[in-house]
């Protein structure tokens, strides 16, 4: 699965779990190389989520600029149909301009349907959701994710309990055709004509990575991701139940903020939700194939790197 065209100009895919260095290492690849760095984060897509979705700040994005940030307004859905639009053409830009695209982040989903094709699948049905929602409302989103676990296993492997969206959009299309979501998306997929590179930052110490994403979230709550939070919620058109306030970190904080949680109970959920967006994300890394993997940890690991980068781009 990944999308090659010989003959084509290059892409460059950056991937890994969450806390492993991608947007350092794609700045630092953006100082040596012909590289655009297009961004494949499902948050940083949002204007106001910066701190919660470490987002590089504006000094960075002036010196570095990433397409696909602050793209889109909170109080809207931001789909993957629509990703794969604006990476697309951020793509062909790169390309129009001699230069290499980078695509950097963490958004798994996002790369899956990138290198692999988006599949023909039913448009949104506002009755089947409405009753989707209802029984959410009713029996909470991990029982749908039960019974989503029931019809399509491998779909239920890759979306949290919590995922309303995702949870919603699984059953919605299973209700529609009678086929599961996965089925589907293996079946009449118009896979884009690019040439794909990937490479991964993977390091297999879970233990340094945990203790990196909950120093990472403790540098966030000490640098105003609840302040953050807050003032996005007081806006008017936003809710807890859009798509961005249900980000990793944002719906932990909206909880505590609306009294659901105590401080610290958000702050651990925060970081617990996040490992296990770490290990949907290995999920996801160990189904691609041809996959370039490098040790962050590892002394030189960004010559490694470079000599990759070199290798594709000249």
């Amino acid at each position: 699965m990944t999308g090659r065209r010989a003959g084509q100009p290059p892409v460059l895919c950056l991937l890994g779990p969450t806390a492993s260095g991608k947007t350092e290492v794609a700045i630092r690849l953006s100082e040596t190389f012909p590289v655009d760095i297009i961004s494949v984060d499902s948050a940083m897509v949002y204007r106001g989520l910066d701190i919660g979705s470490a987002k590089p700040d504006a000094e960075t994005l002036r010196r570095a600029p990433h397409a696909l940030v602050d793209i889109m307004e909170p109080e809207n859905a931001y789909s993957v149909a629509q990703f794969l639009e604006d990476a697309t053409h951020a793509i062909k830009a790169s390309h129009a301009q001699g230069r290499i695209p980078l695509l950097a982040g963490g958004t798994m989903l996002y790369f899956n349907r990138l290198l692999g094709g988006l599949a023909d699948l039913p448009a949104a049905d506002h009755a089947v959701r409405a009753g989707i929602d209802a029984e959410a409302a009713s029996l909470g989103w991990p029982v749908l994710h039960e019974r989503l676990k029931s019809l399509d296993p491998d779909a239920a492997l890759r979306i949290a309990p919590n995922d309303a969206q995702r949870i919603q959009r699984a059953l919605e299309v299973h209700a529609l055709t009678g086929q599961t979501i996965t089925a589907l998306q293996r079946q009449n997929v118009t896979r884009p004509a690019f040439d794909f590179h990937c490479l991964a930052l993977i390091n297999d110490d879970r233990a340094r990575l945990h203790q990196a994403i909950n120093g990472r979230l403790d540098r966030m709550i000490a640098e105003g991701l609840i302040a953050e939070v807050e003032g996005l919620l007081a806006r008017p058109r936003i809710n807890r139940d859009l798509p961005s306030m249900r980000a990793v970190g944002y719906r932990q904080i909206a909880a505590y903020l609306a009294g659901d949680l105590t401080r610290d109970q958000a702050i651990a959920d925060a970081k617990t939700a996040t490992r296990r967006l770490a290990k949907r994300q290995f999920t996801w890394l160990r189904a691609m194939d041809a996959l370039h993997r490098v040790d962050p940890l590892e002394t030189g690991f960004f010559d490694r790197i470079s000599i990759w980068t070199e290798q594709i781009v000249e």
